[in-house]
């Protein structure tokens, strides 16, 4: 408890960051490091490797961009044409999406080019992105792979390599990718994994990309948020639709996110609530790059108020302002849970999390309330 005492009251630069690096936080609003930030970036300017467990909305970001910008800036190297300084895997498109604007920002005043290469998007605008080199890459495992074959991207020059939201990494099933890559990074190099949960095959994987690694834990695993309150209503699975209705047609629910297991299910809910009036907008696997970023947009200026996703889709949603989240179908996989509540409950605010369960859902409804 000390320690969370003092890290509230703790300042960025106290823990050793530049003042551009502060500056740009100050911009940001951001005053004093959440728990993660605190532990991780002094190991991390030191150069230590690190495996980071922790929930999503804890602030890992920052965590591994801000020390590596001040890393990569003391270093002063140039980087070479289709060549990048530091590499972030991420398992999604809105992740990847979501931390390169997070290092542009952090970037601000220290002079750092940042670029993204993930599906859905040109790769001949992928290409001119690499044409000059950049310091930061932020990427997916398939993508990045692609446009290595086609020698428009090169590691050799990499010095920092992050994988965020690992777990899913192996849930989506990126684990050959993963080791094609880090076959072709430089031995010397500094390397963050960050993972919300932490299964054997996470470890062993970790095993294989870091080198007398610091932990961080700055949650149990597959633990809930503790400022998200969790209810559950057992219902039959035709009384879904109403119920999901009822609950948003009255208003008092600002911005939600809803959650379907399948592609197909996220349609069928927008469908439904549109007929009755309440507009909402789909990101799922099946939407074109251009489809999720404008649902996404929409979702985050406040226009469309329901967002329904699924599992996949959601990684990389961070928005502040979602109130609630509702399990309008339970996920297979327990520790999909935690993520899913997780997109409430961000930067210090509370959450309330809603499950559906039916009987012939499929999913074990052990959820309880809180």
């Amino acid at each position: 408890m000390a320690h969370a005492m003092e890290y509230t009251f703790m300042s960025f630069a106290h823990l050793g960051l530049a003042e551009p690096l502060v500056r740009a936080l100050e911009a940001k609003g951001y005053t004093s490091p959440t728990p993660i930030q605190a532990q991780s970036i002094p190991m991390l300017l030191e150069g230590r490797d690190l495996l980071g467990i922790a929930q999503t909305g804890t602030g890992k970001t920052a965590a591994f961009v801000l020390p590596s910008i001040q890393r990569l800036v003391a270093a002063d190297k140039r980087v070479l044409p289709t060549h990048c300084r530091m590499l972030v895997l991420a398992p999604t498109r809105e992740l990847a999406s979501q931390i390169a604007d997070s290092a542009r920002d952090y970037a601000k005043f220290s002079k750092m080019t940042v670029a993204t290469v993930f599906g859905g998007t040109s790769i001949n605008k992928n290409r001119q992105d690499m044409s000059r080199g950049v310091d930061i890459l932020v990427a997916t495992p398939g993508r990045l792979l692609d446009l290595i074959e086609q020698r428009m991207v090169s590691l050799a020059m990499l010095e920092i390599l992050v994988l965020d939201e690992a777990d899913q990494m192996l849930d989506l099933g990126f684990i050959h990718a993963l080791r094609k890559i880090v076959k072709m990074l430089p031995r010397v190099r500094q390397t963050l994994f960050f993972s919300a949960t932490m299964p054997n095959a996470i470890r062993e994987l970790a095993d294989q990309f870091l080198n007398d690694p610091a932990t961080v834990k700055v949650a149990p695993v597959s633990s809930t948020a503790e400022r998200v309150e969790q209810y559950v209503y057992f219902v039959n699975q035709g009384e879904k639709q109403a119920l999901l209705t009822m609950l948003l047609a009255d208003g008092a629910i600002e911005r939600c996110l809803v959650f379907t297991r399948t592609k197909h299910g996220a349609d069928r809910v927008v469908k439904l609530l549109g007929a009755n009036g309440i507009p909402a907008n789909a990101i799922h696997g099946n939407k074109s790059q251009p489809q999720r970023e404008r649902a996404l947009g929409e979702f985050k200026t406040g226009k469309v108020k329901v967002l329904v996703a699924t599992d996949i889709a959601a990684r990389g949603i961070d928005v502040s302002g979602v109130s609630h989240v509702f399990n309008f179908e339970l996920p297979n996989v327990a520790e999909q849970y935690v993520h899913r509540i997780g997109r409430t409950a961000r930067a210090g605010a509370s959450g309330i999390a809603i499950s559906f369960c039916a009987e012939t859902s499929g999913a074990t409804c052990a959820t309880s309330r809180s």
